[in-house]
């Protein structure tokens, strides 16, 4: 099962004090924008969505389709293929990608922790 790109997307309460703290970890913006209020950070392969109001708690997110730099990967696993596989292992899910669409689609999943995970597709 290939779940495509990794980031971790984090709740902040003031966007632009995360940024500059990011800023000094040696992460530079690489998409988003303050007047959206969100922000994608980068620093090599790590990737830190900043976004402030848009949800509570932290999620894992992975990017069937792209790669860390957001770029189409000519094979990858869909959204849909993915989240099957899931369901045959009993792992339950919180909302789910219509299986009877393509292209993009998302559904999420909580591990045995409580932590979020989304599974994005965006092509």
């Amino acid at each position: 099962m290939q779940l495509g790109a990794f980031s971790i997307s984090l709740s902040v309460s003031d966007i632009q004090a995360s940024k500059e703290f990011y800023e000094n970890l040696g992460f530079s913006v690489f998409a988003g924008g303050m007047d959206q209020n969100y922000l994608i950070m980068k620093n090599g392969n790590a990737l830190i969505g900043l976004f402030e109001g848009m949800f509570e708690g932290n999620i894992l997110t992975f990017n069937p389709g792209w790669d860390e730099y957001a770029q189409n990967i000519e094979t990858f696993d869909d959204v849909r293929e993915i989240q099957k596989q899931l369901k045959t292992k009993g792992i339950g899910l919180e909302n789910e990608a219509d299986e009877n669409t393509s292209g993009p689609s998302s559904f999420m999943i909580t591990d045995p922790d409580g932590n979020i995970i989304l599974i994005d597709q965006h092509r």
